[in-house]
């Protein structure tokens, strides 16, 4: 049966038929209230139909009607009411004990010797902020061995690994740390590349494993699907939280049991400071036997803008209210106890999952489906318009977790967030850079090293190759008595 067309006209004047759209496809359209996804139809050349066309069987349509309606629906719903979080969930800095440290570092280094931590890096981030097109991974922060953040991420599982074997009486070589490594389709290609040319950066080819995070339809404010042009629907990355959806398509979850793993250490790539596969971290992990952890810092001030960890209605579950959403008489509240604000742990994305609660979080978020809406300039055929996104974030998964737990971090060790350019007000490479230096001047001096500096030591420092220390250990034989000009690499 011959598909029914209306009727065009070409130059000339001949009268040539004109394809009208599929008509399963239109109607499945209509059924989700989308049909206007063709109205341009008629405009479009052969090339671009077939575009279309493609680029709408490639879509979800049921799933995606449930997650917009749900979104929608779900917005401006009240939420339960916040608690702070109960003292017993947390292990400050203070009340950690030198004994508990070194239990927890042997337990950590143990268990990444047995094969059973994997370390999960979301990285689909672009650098745009920072005025670069590469992934963010890709960034050089200005440190004097010019290294990238995926280079000194990949030197410390070097590190650590060595450090394992060592610990275990096992020998290098068979002590591996898988890193899977979520990017999105616009960061997918280029950080394949950049690994490839630095050669893994020491690591074996084998023990990486890329993929990438789905994207999800820009809505307008009623649901309706925005076109970026013609034949083609706009998209954007649904979000870091897209990590446990991502991990369940592409069958890594499977991947990880098979391997042995069971705890996997899930971090974001734009923390200059981030110790990957933190053994301490690990160990108190499991010696706690929680389902999920997270480490966080102490709140600056009242209205620094970080999420915080709460408790989530009575008894109820630990999750991250953003600082938008926390009432500012409650964000200034004191704990009069403990003088510290009664909301006061950051949540800085460096998380510890157990593989059985990813499985569950997989499932479980994909079920409710409801998603945070950002209202941004979307790019379409009618310019700039304002439109939704809609993601998920990483910390949507913990009031899944029947038990979490909490590990504070000092700031000035573990993070330095590299977000915006340099000249912005917070967040910079430079800004990153110095923390990192500083750090390192603090553990080469404690080796017994000493610095000469022809700028203000404020303004500089000394870096330490992750190659040679992971957290200020084994410097001694480097840096006794040795006098280093800053800023310079301490390396082997």
């Amino acid at each position: 049966m011959r598909e029914p067309s209306s009727v065009g006209f070409e130059a000339n004047g001949v009268v040539s038929p004109t394809p009208i759209p599929p008509q399963p496809l239109l109607e499945r359209l209509k059924d989700y209230g989308q049909e206007d996804a063709f109205a341009l139809w008629d405009e479009l050349t052969p090339d671009e139909r077939h575009s279309l066309v493609k680029d709408i069987e490639s879509l979800d349509l049921s799933r995606i009607d449930r997650i917009i309606r749900c979104s929608l629906r779900s917005q401006g719903l009240p939420t339960a009411a916040i608690e702070p979080v109960p003292e017993s969930s947390v292990s400050t800095v203070e009340d950690r004990t030198q004994e508990e440290r070194e239990r927890w570092w042997k337990m950590g280094l143990k268990a990444i010797s047995d094969g059973k931590v994997a370390v999960l890096l979301l990285s689909g981030g672009q650098g745009t902020r920072l005025g670069s097109a590469d992934p963010k991974g890709c960034f050089n922060i200005g440190l004097p061995s010019g290294k990238s953040l995926f280079q000194l991420q990949a030197e410390k599982i070097l590190c650590v690994q060595r450090l394992a074997a060592q610990a275990n009486e096992s020998s290098a070589s068979s002590v591996q740390i898988h890193w899977y490594i979520m990017t999105s389709p616009f960061t997918d290609e280029a950080t394949r590349k950049f690994f490839e040319s630095h050669k893994y950066f020491g690591l074996e080819a084998e023990q990486v494993t890329f993929f990438q995070q789905g994207t999800i339809p820009c809505v307008s404010k009623d649901g309706r699907f925005i076109m970026e042009t013609p034949y083609r629907v706009a998209k954007s990355p649904d979000g870091n939280g897209g990590v446990y959806s991502a991990l369940k398509y592409s069958k890594l979850l499977e991947d990880m049991a098979s391997k042995g793993i069971k705890y996997i250490d899930c971090y974001g790539v734009d923390n200059a400071l981030v110790r990957v596969a933190d053994p301490t971290f690990i160990g108190y992990f499991i010696d706690k036997g929680v389902a999920a952890a997270a480490k966080v810092v102490r709140k600056a001030y009242p209205q620094e803008k970080v999420g915080v960890f709460v408790r989530r209605g009575k008894g109820g579950p630990l999750t991250v209210v953003e600082y938008s959403e926390l009432d500012p008489s409650l964000a200034s509240a004191v704990n009069q106890a403990t003088g510290r604000l009664r909301f006061c742990w950051s949540n800085v994305c460096l998380h510890m999952f157990t593989l059985d609660f990813l499985n569950q979080v997989a499932n479980g978020l994909e079920k409710d489906s409801v998603y945070h809406l950002a209202e941004k300039k979307i790019p379409s055929i009618h310019g700039y318009t304002t439109g939704l996104k809609l993601e998920q974030f990483i910390f949507d998964a913990f009031p899944y977790a029947p038990t979490t737990a909490l590990f504070e971090v000092l700031r000035e060790e573990e993070f330095a967030p590299v977000k915006n350019a340099n000249g912005s007000n917070y967040d910079t490479p430079d800004s990153a850079k110095l923390l990192v230096l500083r750090l390192h001047t603090r553990w080469v001096v404690a080796a017994g090293g000493f610095l000469t500096h022809s700028v203000p030591l404020y303004a500089t420092g000394v870096e330490v190759s992750p190659l040679c220390s992971y957290a200020g250990e084994n410097l001694e034989p480097i840096c006794r008595g040795r006098t280093f000009h800053a800023p310079c690499e301490i390396t082997f």
